[in-house]
């Protein structure tokens, strides 16, 4: 055992001492030494015992950490997890770990930042660094390793024994010699491929090792650190960071924040990456980040563009591949044919040809080499590093075009993943269709469908794009897409998908798919509110399908063309559509394809407002619906049918209609359908004065809405939830609704919708008396409306724009704007609308003390609402009237009026408008000279609306009382105090020169 012994290796640097030092302390310095092959790294200095068993120790150093980088970050969870395991507290064994990701995530970097830190905490007298290079062509052995190691921990190199259990032997004798002298050493061994690397590093006891690798090396039993790439801020942060060490006044990354965020996740937030990137810019410090970006999208690869003439992320991908056996290899780039983000292990089978159960263990090994990732949440799914999959699909290329056997096998291989999808999905398409049509396995329901479609879903949108030339195979995957994505309200990407579909059938021709193609874009695009083109897609589908002679799918064309028909306001070609439609339908004796019928044409009915015929057509549709266990179809028909209930001022009714459309909506599991049915039975709710509830209902539609991504929706919910706060007052809030609406029609490009957004906001502006914000939105809305030829919707923002102008005390503006409404009322023949722009019309013309017009136009509004049955218009007729009759001095027709109104308002419980009308029979009372009823009526009045909390109309109240107190004679005290109260209500109300009015009547009855 005393005999030198030589190791058989190249060995270079200056003469050793063989003078034995055993258990002698020495200070020993590593600057300047030079060991040829040696892979120990770095210069430094440290003190430490060495306890040589057999051998003389030869003085060396041990080895210190080369610095981090200027840019490393983003990495101090990792860190204290590392660190955590490293304490000393945690016990007397050796603690061993392993860091492990795919290439250039940063895992040497890592394990020195680790390093670095357990010597801050003087865990560590020293950091021994070995670079085992396990995926270099030749790899260090273990043997190589142990010499660096103990020549490091001070053995001299004629000392080093020749095998590797002897080294082994020597090396733990070293390291048990520093821990009897309580000193502890980390090991870090760095880019490990195999344990066997590794196992002869590791110290029995006292001491740590932390190796690296590309690889997760089960057999070492070590504690595994997963390292992922970078959190994209931490990416950016890096891209900054290294700029400013090449330049300190580089502010690029800053100067152009959204581009830093792309070139990061262009380079899959992988430290490398970013680095060769950030040294291509430093290298160019005029090129803006955004060229940089261009390069990298543009280039056919995003490697091409990562390569800085020393680093190469091609390279070093193509470097992995070396250590893969053929079979792994080869299914590395069977991979790189799958066109999505992940992929699961049937569908790996169909790809590779192979049964689940052979091909799972091939998986399971690119995993352990970090070139593919298996899902911790669902373990039949793999996935790679966005990076690993463009070289994986460059391999695939690569040899495809290495000859004509290699490429069959592989378009073989695609197309029977390609088939894979295309079955699954036209059996998980089966579950959407209506009930009575043949369901097709794998699925056993709608639930399972789902959860397929849901899992795949980028995949199949993926497949879709792929351009292989196959035709007739992208057809039939974009029709068996269509009704999950529409269940889910993917509408952009159905849009997509069917224009796909659309292409491949015109490339295939043939009438029938291509009609087929056209119908179901058509839909699409009415869904996502571009009508004219839905129309133009529709006449095209209606066209083929009269070509080729099938009546069937004419039929669904006429239905789909009423249904874009009456989007565009063109109700009555709607109705004919439909009622061809039906008779076609009928024809054919399809009964679902009758119940979408009638149920279309009641809506179009509706818009005409020929409500009881809407009525019959949604009733005649439930029956079909009935028939045929249709639940979902049902489910429709009763939302619709509440909507026209509403219109007929049924409103229980309406109610009624909407909840049972939520319980057949919930059990079809239809998250759609129900935010629709509560959002419309928010609208009912507050037709009953239950504004409360309503706004309940718009919140849950609201959140059902955000569920499905379904922002249209979520735009007309926030509209209707703005009405529904103004309802009780919190205009504030219904101020933020509206504008809320309004941003999102916006961003749909929903122009319809923003009209009547900004319509509504004009209103709610209104109620704050912010007048000329609200004359703006309405304007706004105007101009919307006439882009979209919107003749009631004009109307209705020139009526409310003329109440806005009237406040304004712009009454000559205000009168014309609620003539010019009135105008485009007859021309849509909407009675119920020229009623209420009549009694507008009628206020205008008070204002300008016009008082015989003005009763002329409050009487066509009564007469026109008797017509219509309108008994709430009626009452509101009546009380103006009343008002218009008190100025012209006709005191006993004006009392007739307002008692009229007032039990009208009674028989609908409308309390705000019996307070209303209990305040101007006041006033006709007093012209009169009945001053106890007069004073009753409006104390009436005046509890009534501040029970409403309406603090306007208290603020009237209360004048009027005080009016008919001095009337009276009543003691200048009680008029005082009600002049007082106005005041303080005008003041709630936010109406200061109104409360300094009734402030003033208030003090002159002092004098």
């Amino acid at each position: 055992m005393g005999a030198k012994k030589k190791s058989g290796k190249g060995r270079s640097g200056p003469a050793k001492d063989k003078r034995s030092w055993q258990g002698q302390r020495t200070a020993n310095s590593f600057a300047g030494a030079s060991f040829e092959r040696s892979q120990v790294l770095g210069s430094g200095t440290q003190s430490t015992r060495i306890n040589v068993q057999a051998y003389a120790a030869v003085p060396t150093a041990l080895n210190a950490l080369p610095g981090l980088p200027q840019e490393f970050t983003g990495r101090e969870d990792e860190i204290s997890k590392v660190l955590a395991l490293l304490d000393p507290a945690t016990g007397a064994s050796a603690a061993v770990g392993s860091v492990a990701g795919l290439p250039g995530v940063g895992k040497t970097t890592l394990a020195h930042a680790v390093g670095h830190a357990a010597l801050d905490r003087g865990w560590f007298t020293g950091v021994q660094l070995v670079n085992l290079r396990g995926y270099d062509p030749t790899p260090v052995p273990p043997q190589d390793a142990l010499e660096a190691l103990l020549r490091a921990l001070g053995v001299g190199a004629d000392h080093i024994p020749p095998t590797l259990d002897e080294r082994a032997g020597l090396y733990r004798s070293q390291l048990d010699a520093l821990a009897r002298d309580g000193q502890r050493v980390l090991i870090l061994a760095d880019n490990a491929s195999t344990s066997d690397q590794i196992r002869p590093l590791l110290p029995a006891r006292h001491h740590a090792v932390l190796v690296t690798s590309r690889h997760t090396l089960p057999g070492l039993g070590a504690r595994l650190f997963n390292l992922h790439p970078l959190q994209p801020e931490a990416a950016v942060d890096l891209l900054r960071q290294r700029l400013e060490v090449a330049d300190p006044d580089d502010r690029r990354v800053e100067d152009e924040p959204t581009a830093a965020e792309e070139l990061a996740a262009l380079c899959g937030y992988l430290p490398l990456a970013l680095q060769i990137a950030a040294a291509l810019l430093a290298d160019d410090p005029d090129q803006p980040l955004s060229e940089r970006v261009r390069m990298l999208t543009d280039a056919g690869s995003r490697l091409g563009g990562l390569d800085d003439g020393e680093r190469n992320l091609r390279a070093v991908f193509d470097e992995c591949l070396t250590r893969l056996t053929h079979q792994q290899a080869d299914l590395y780039r069977l991979l790189g044919l799958h066109p999505g983000p992940d992929i699961s292990t049937p569908a790996v089978a169909a790809l590779t040809d192979q049964p689940a159960d052979r091909i799972t263990p091939l998986l399971r090994q690119l995993v352990q080499a970090r070139l593919l990732t298996q899902n911790s949440q669902a373990r039949d799914r793999w996935s790679m590093h966005d990076l690993l999959r463009v070289h994986a699909q460059e391999q695939a290329r690569t040899t495809m075009d290495s000859g004509r056997v290699s490429r069959r096998r592989y378009e073989q291989a695609r197309t029977r993943l390609t088939d894979h999808y295309i079955h699954h999905a036209r059996a998980g398409d089966t579950h959407f269709r209506p009930p009575g049509e043949a369901v097709t396995t794998p699925f056993a329901d709608r639930e399972q469908a789902l959860a397929w479609f849901d899992d795949e879903r980028e995949n199949l949108l993926a497949t879709s794009y792929v351009q292989t030339g196959d035709h007739a195979r992208k057809a039939r995957l974009g029709f068996a897409l269509g009704s999950y994505l529409e269940w889910r309200r993917r509408l952009q990407d159905l849009l997509s998908v069917r224009a796909h579909a659309l292409e491949a059938c015109q490339a295939l021709g043939g009438t029938h798919n291509q009609a087929g193609a056209w119908n179901n874009l058509g839909s699409t695009l009415g869904e996502l509110r571009r009508y004219d083109e839905a129309l133009d897609a529709h006449q095209t589908a209606l066209s083929l399908y009269q070509e080729s002679g099938n009546i069937h799918g004419e039929a669904g064309a006429w239905n789909n063309l009423g249904n874009a028909l009456g989007e565009l306001k063109r109700y009555d070609e709607a109705v004919d559509a439909h009622q061809t439609a039906l008779r076609l339908y009928q024809e054919t004796g399809t009964i679902h394809g009758q119940a979408g019928a009638w149920n279309n044409l009641g809506s179009s009915l509706k818009h005409l407002r020929r409500y009881d015929e809407a009525v019959d057509a949604h009733q005649t549709a439930l029956r079909l619906y009935q028939e045929t266990d249709n639940i979902r179809g049902q489910a429709g028909t009763w939302n619709n049918l509440g909507s026209t209930l509403k219109h007929l001022r049924r409103y229980d009714e309406a109610v009624d209609a909407h909840q049972t459309a939520l319980q057949l909506y919930l059990e079809t599991g239809d998250t759609y359908g129900r935010a629709g049915a509560w959002n419309n039975l928010g609208n009912a709710l507050g037709k009953l004065k239950r504004h409360s509830e309503a706004i309940d209902a718009h919140q849950t539609a609201l959140q059902l809405y955000l569920e499905t991504g379904d922002t249209y929706g979520r735009a007309d919910v926030w509209n209707n939830l703005g009405n529904s706060l103004g309802s009780l007052k919190r205009y504030d809030e219904a101020v933020d609704a509206h504008h809320t609406a309004v941003q999102m029609h916006q961003e749909t490009g929903d122009v319809s919708g923003q009209a009547g957004a900004w319509n509504n906001l004009g209103n709610s502006l209104g109620s704050l008396r912010r007048y000329d914000e609200a004359v703006d939105a309405h304007q706004t809305a105007l101009q919307l409306y006439q882009e979209t030829s919107d003749v009631p919707g004009q109307a209705g923002a020139l009526s409310n724009l003329g109440n806005a102008f009237g406040e304004l005390k712009r009454h000559d503006e205000a009168a014309d704007a609620h003539r010019t409404a009135l105008q485009l009322c007859r021309e849509t023949g909407d009675v119920t609308s020229q009623a209420g722009t009549w009694n507008n019309l009628g206020n205008a013309l008070g204002d300008l003390k016009r008082h015989d017009e003005a009763l002329d136009a409050y009487r066509t509004a009564l007469q026109l609402c008797e017509e219509t049955g309108d008994i709430p218009g009626q009452a509101g007729a009546w009380n103006n009237l009343g008002s218009g009759l008190v100025e012209l001095g006709r005191h006993d027709e004006a009392l007739d009026a307002v008692r009229t109104a007032l039990q009208m308002h009674q028989e609908t419980g409308d309390i705000p408008g019996q307070a209303v009308a209990w305040n101007n029979v006041g006033t006709a009372a007093r012209g009169l000279g009945r001053y106890a009823d007069a004073i009753a009526a409006a104390e009436k009045a005046v509890t009534m609306l501040t029970e409403e909390a309406d603090w306007k109309r208290v603020g009237e109240a209360w004048g009027e009382l005080a009016t008919t107190l001095a009337a009276s004679g009543a003691e200048p005290s009680r008029i005082r105090e009600a002049w007082e109260q106005s005041a303080t209500a005008y003041t709630r109300d936010g109406d200061r020169e109104a409360a300094a009015a009734s402030r003033a009547s208030a003090e002159s009855c002092l004098t």
